[in-house]
């Protein structure tokens, strides 16, 4: 796996980052942030930010990454909100959250009749839940600058855009890092998971034409025929059952064609979802989708066509299970109380770096509930759990310049 010369001889044991005096400090100037960062999240949760719309709530973030003292805060063209850590070395360790929502998100912010607000340990309200990830991440950040941390390898964060419609953000930061990443940190919870792999998943829109008309101008050719019959052979394709052991699996979710009982529609189409860990049984499944639109084409006259909907690339890096990066992420969950368990099956902003060959985990685990509903919320004690997963990530990995 490629990675910078330094980056294994920077690094601090966990032993060593856990008995350094600044570094302790840090972790209880964490522990001591949950009210502030609780109010950090109900104002950053109350800004809509659908996926493609994040502009508003990256300012937020570049205002608060300048609050608390992060050099080049600055909001890219594609809405990504970073900011940095300077380090001595050339190198750089890549802390990611996810900055947009889900467009549900949005609709139920615009119909609370009160902004997100803070109940005990929770901070309730739409928009809250994925913030969550960028208020800890920021939180670590505020504790490595408060106690005059200065990393060997700089500490980039990066709060980035449009992770539920395509990882553009993800991908336009892993252009920019991925020749110095030591690696990539893809925050996603307190690090009860963490994945070191990542999983495949292709969502494609199949587009079915064919002649339209009136009932009592005849039913054949028929879009619905020959959608009916495409979907039923896809579902019986074998690879979902012959790679069970890479996860792989096969959906047909949605159809849509027509609108009236008298009128058969001349166009309509499908979803399809394609997963597994095997890019190459990924591969393999597509072509034989491909085979069956096309044997139905020739018995239906009816033409498809395999529109792009959402490509997540997927991957494993050899060996990285057993690595630095995720054994040392390991041993911090567990010094966090928590005992992780280690999956090959990432599917987030991570699976960019993965698919690039470039180390990266996925830090998942608890964050809260109800995501995605009027009810949403997040768990401030996971919220700072994560917080210091990130601390002792950036010291650990990153590594400490010498005094």
């Amino acid at each position: 796996m490629p990675r910078p010369a330094d980056a294994q001889e920077a690094q601090l044991s966990l032993d060593d980052a856990l008995q350094h005096p600044a570094v302790q400090q840090a972790r209880l100037h964490v522990q001591a942030q949950a009210d502030p960062a609780a109010e950090r999240l109900a104002t950053l949760g109350a800004i809509p930010a659908p996926s493609g719309q994040e502009r508003e709530r990256a300012e937020a973030v570049r205002s608060l990454m300048v609050q608390i003292g992060l050099q080049d805060a600055h909001v890219t063209d594609i809405n990504n909100a970073v900011g940095v850590i300077p380090g001595v070395s050339d190198s750089v360790l890549v802390f990611i959250s996810t900055l947009d929502d889900l467009a549900t998100v949005a609709e139920h912010q615009a119909a609370a009749d009160v902004p997100p607000r803070i109940e005990g340990d929770r901070v309730v309200g739409p928009g809250t839940n994925t913030s969550s990830t960028t208020v800890a991440m920021l939180t670590a950040a505020e504790a490595l600058i408060e106690h005059a941390i200065r990393p060997h390898h700089t500490l980039v964060f990066a709060a980035v855009a449009q992770e539920e419609t395509g990882l553009a953000g993800m991908r336009a930061a892993y252009d920019q890092y991925s020749d110095r990443a030591v690696a990539f940190v893809d925050i996603l919870g307190d690090g009860a998971t963490i994945s070191y792999g990542a999983l495949g998943i292709n969502w494609w829109r199949v587009e079915a034409a064919g002649p339209g008309g009136h009932t009592l101008r005849g039913g054949l050719p028929n879009v619905n025929q020959g959608i009916g019959r495409a979907v039923d052979r896809i579902l019986q394709l074998p690879h979902p059952e012959a790679h069970a052991d890479q996860n792989t699996h096969l959906n047909v979710a949605m159809l849509q064609s027509g609108s009236v009982f008298n009128h058969k529609p001349d166009n309509g189409w499908f979803s399809l979802d394609v997963r597994s860990l095997d890019a190459d049984v990924i591969s393999a499944m597509e072509a034989a989708v491909d085979s069956v639109l096309h044997a139905v084409e020739r018995e239906t006259e009816i033409r498809f066509e395999r529109v792009p909907e959402t490509l997540v690339p997927g991957g494993q890096i050899p060996g990285f299970r057993d690595s630095d990066v995720v054994q040392t992420s390991r041993a911090i969950a567990e010094q966090l109380g928590l005992a992780p368990n280690l999956s090959p099956a990432g599917s987030s902003n991570m699976n960019v770096a993965i698919a690039g060959g470039t180390p990266a985990i996925g830090l998942g685990g608890d964050r809260g509930g109800a995501r995605g509903t009027p009810d949403e919320w997040a768990s401030v004690p996971a919220l700072v759990r994560a917080a210091e997963h990130v601390l002792l990530l950036a010291t650990t990995l990153g590594g400490l310049d010498a005094p």
